[in-house]
């Protein structure tokens, strides 16, 4: 990557730091409700500092990759059932197109009567809002690979399992890591979601209990961190995706 490339993405970041660093100590606002950027940091170091920032961060990423694990997995393996067997995308797709629409975050009542206020909860919308995605991206993936490259492979004596792991897979991977993708940063929005109705303990339940207290600073270390935490997530899926497809791209 060239330097100038690195200054273009960071120039306007270093800009808007300075305009809000240069509003706040103007004391237009009461720095309760807009405090200043060098704030914000002294804030961040202090709840990373005493632990409170990386407690609740972890407990909101062991909702997130459980939750999105399991999602993905069930997403990819009914996804391709559907995908290869016209008998099962028939029975089960008019069910998935009523259930899909529905928000994850729709659930959430429901869930609260049939789960209960624990640490399922979070857990069960993650799945929720991972499993439909991914769902239809493999679908979609599977179902748009040529069917000539599958006769093909078929007249040349691969059997139905081979066809599966060497043709039609192969070339539903970009679809699959384009839901993954896009569902790894949802499970973050989620979680922060449903942490910040019913759990006691994440960092959208510290966003919570900053709001009661009128810590903006905290509110926003709470946001920075969020905003972090979903880029690393798709990031990974960028990568993860031109690493396992690049022999065949």
């Amino acid at each position: 990557m060239k330097v100038k490339d690195v200054l273009v993405g960071i120039l306007p970041i270093i800009v808007f730091v300075m305009i809000w660093e240069g509003i706040a100590q103007l004391n237009i606002f009461p720095t309760y409700i807009f405090p200043s950027f060098s704030a914000v940091i002294r804030e961040f170091y202090r709840l990373a500092v005493g632990g409170v920032l990386l407690n609740n961060l972890l407990s909101s990423l062991f909702r997130v990759l459980v939750g999105f694990l399991l999602g993905s997995v069930a997403g990819i393996t009914m996804g391709i059932g559907m995908g290869c067997k016209e008998v099962i995308n028939k029975s089960l797709n008019p069910i998935f197109t009523l259930l899909y629409p529905i928000p994850a975050l729709g659930w959430a009542p429901l869930l609260m009567i049939w789960v209960g206020i624990n640490e399922m909860l979070p857990i069960t919308l993650i799945f929720l809002c991972s499993f439909f995605p991914v769902l239809y991206n493999t679908i979609t993936g599977i179902k748009g690979v040529d069917e000539d490259v599958i006769k093909a492979a078929r007249t040349l004596g691969a059997s139905d399992r081979k066809i599966l792991t060497t043709v039609i897979l192969p070339l539903a991977i970009p679809n699959i890591f384009t839901g993954l993708r896009l569902e790894a940063g949802m499970a973050w929005r989620v979680v922060i979601a449903a942490e910040m109705v019913a759990i006691p303990t994440g960092i959208g339940a510290l966003m919570m209990r900053a709001e009661s207290l009128l810590r903006v600073d905290i509110i926003i270390v709470c946001l920075m961190v969020l905003s972090v935490m979903c880029l690393l997530f798709e990031r990974f899926f960028q990568y993860m995706e031109k690493k396992v497809t690049a022999g065949w791209r």
